[in-house]
């Protein structure tokens, strides 16, 4: 993998947008004191991923974004974009944009990606914003006296494994995450045998439930069914007792009838009586008179 051009905008005190070309073969920077040398470095570590303000210089990841002068204003972002040459031939885009109070945002060849990505892209190609190739002022001392651990990453990366421990990394990483979610699995299966076992009685309760509701069911209707038959013999009962009893209120109505004639009878009968012994009486006293 070999840079070609590194573009910036808004970058500390790229307040313009700038185009560095690399060409082939050996690219030299040079200039006054403050003229933004070390900028362009720090460009490049940001863009591969660079997330310590400390390492940038600054106080904050923000600051990084032109602040502004007394004869120009501040800028709201900062963009830097490097074009790659890849190993297959294929040319490719990374490009990190930060903006005030919304963070940066990454993008490859267009394409919006993780910080992770990035570093990933650039391990692959053993190199990436901690190599030991991208030195910094004041860095010459410390690369001389690099510890045994810091002489094996520069080994490592100039033999093009560094990729390989970022991705050993990030399996491992994942690997740790699936045992955890398995001891996860395990304990929410266990929870649920608790659960299938309380369910399972509360099955059998409710089966049990069901069958004695039904023979309730049918001893009521069998109870139903003898009140009901019992209901009809009474009334049967009742309506031959009527029966009886209106054949009694007739018998009674046509005596009581038989009854108020001869009592008629009998009325005249007194009433032809008295009016005889009237007539007897009269005719005594006129034969007593005589």
């Amino acid at each position: 993998m070999q840079i070609k051009r590194l573009r910036i905008a808004g970058f500390k005190s790229f307040v313009d947008p700038a185009d560095l070309v690399i060409a082939p073969g050996l690219t030299g920077v040079v200039g006054p004191n403050g003229c933004g040398k070390s900028n362009l470095l720090e460009a490049l570590r940001w863009t591969m991923g660079e997330n310590s303000a400390k390492s940038l210089r600054g106080a904050g990841m923000e600051d990084v974004i032109f602040a502004g002068t007394a004869t120009r204003p501040p800028r709201d972002f900062a963009e830097v974009s490097i074009l790659l040459d890849g190993a297959d031939g294929e040319e490719r885009e990374v490009v990190r944009r930060i903006e005030r109070g919304a963070g940066s945002a990454y993008r490859i060849d267009g394409r919006d990606v993780r910080a992770k990505d990035v570093a990933l892209l650039f391990a692959d190609a053993a190199t990436g914003a901690h190599s030991p190739a991208l030195v910094s002022q004041n860095r010459i001392g410390a690369v001389i006296a690099a510890k045994p651990t810091e002489r094996r990453a520069m080994l490592e990366e100039a033999a093009g494994i560094a990729g390989l421990h970022v991705r050993r990394r990030d399996a491992e990483a994942r690997l740790r995450a699936t045992e955890a979610n398995l001891a996860r699995l395990d304990e929410l299966i266990a929870d649920q045998d608790v659960r299938a076992a309380a369910l399972r009685r509360q099955a059998r309760q409710a089966e049990r439930y069901r069958t004695l509701s039904e023979q309730i069911r049918v001893a009521e209707a069998r109870m139903i069914f003898a009140r009901w038959r019992e209901a009809v013999a009474a009334a049967d009962a009742a309506r031959a007792d009527a029966t009886a009893a209106e054949a009694r209120v007739t018998a009674a109505g046509e005596a009581e009838q038989a009854a108020a004639a001869a009592q008629h009878a009998a009325v005249a009968a007194l009433a032809d009586a008295r009016g005889a012994a009237l007539a007897a009486r009269e005719a005594a006293s006129e034969a007593g008179h005589r």
